[in-house]
């Protein structure tokens, strides 16, 4: 049945369907950019560095993916960290896999000594990856790992039998060997597993290494105003240092440096972008430092 209007012709309602459904269209759209805008103000500096660090993660590079992978080993208190670093242990990148095994080893991820034992085990081809997974081991309380390193010393296991050809010619590698004497001699964690290239870019700069070594040596200094050389080397030139800075701002646990890093979350390198990531989310998860009183 025809609707009629008041002069008995049909009511023509083409036009007020289309002007209702543009107007609901539009409100439609305005509430979804209001709620955009709402999640985007929502968002902390905890959430923007989980979403460089994920990036980072997921990157095609191995050597980014290898910088975000060891950054996990600075969020001791999130759950999610110790299966993202499980996850990457699984990596087909040898400087992945061996910055996950560090990172398992500074998270004390318990779970984590069958996979790590597994990787050592079937490892025919990386030293870093076997030495990775047995200082993992060892930081696990697994005192079994220690025959990595005999047989590193001696060239046969503890129980007298020889290494197999591969695992010899592996560990006689000078250019293997020297990358692993370079991460273990400096003391300094987040060389590890950032590739051959790095280590060869770092022996032609004699001064950032040892800048990063001190940066690392301030970790405990309770002086306020190492704090403050720190958050001014965040944005050394020199990206070792910058990532080195940052690194020990996580651990010295001031969570009230956050706004003055979170800049470096855009950082041109991404080993740094990770690394300050690690950092704020670090940092997010512990209570506010009380006042210093003068």
């Amino acid at each position: 049945m025809k609707r009629l209007g008041e002069e008995g012709r049909p009511l023509r309602l083409t036009g007020v369907v289309r002007t209702i459904g543009s107007n609901c269209l539009v409100i439609l759209l305005t509430t979804l950019a209001l709620g955009h805008l709402h999640l985007a103000r929502a968002q902390g500096p905890a959430d923007r560095a989980w979403a460089v660090l994920q990036g980072g993660l997921a990157e095609r590079g191995a050597e980014d993916r290898a910088a975000a992978v060891r950054v996990l080993g600075l969020l001791e208190n999130d759950p999610k960290a110790p299966d993202l670093a499980l996850k990457a242990l699984e990596d087909e990148k040898p400087e992945v896999r061996t910055a996950a095994a560090d990172a398992l080893g500074q998270l004390k991820a318990k779970g984590a000594g069958p996979s790590l034992t597994k990787v050592l085990l079937s490892e025919q081809k990386e030293v870093s990856v076997i030495l990775a997974c047995a200082r993992a081991l060892i930081e696990l309380g697994d005192n079994r790992a220690y025959g990595v390193y005999y047989a590193v010393l001696t060239g046969e296991r503890k129980t007298g039998a020889s290494l197999v050809e591969t695992q010899k010619k592996m560990l006689s590698d000078p250019k293997k060997m020297a990358q692993f004497g370079f991460e273990q001699g400096i003391g300094f964690v987040p060389f590890a597993g950032l590739g051959y290239d790095t280590f060869k870019m770092l022996r032609k700069d004699d001064v950032s290494p040892v800048r990063a070594a001190a940066a690392k040596m301030l970790t405990k200094d309770p002086d306020p105003r190492s704090g403050i050389a720190l958050v001014d080397a965040a944005s050394d030139k020199s990206w070792i240092v910058r990532m080195a800075a940052l690194e020990t701002l996580a651990r010295r646990g001031d969570a009230r440096v956050i706004p003055q890093i979170e800049p470096k979350l855009a950082d041109e390198k991404g080993a740094v972008r990770y690394t300050a990531a690690g950092a704020i989310i670090c940092l997010s998860e512990l209570k506010p430092a009380p006042a210093r009183t003068n």
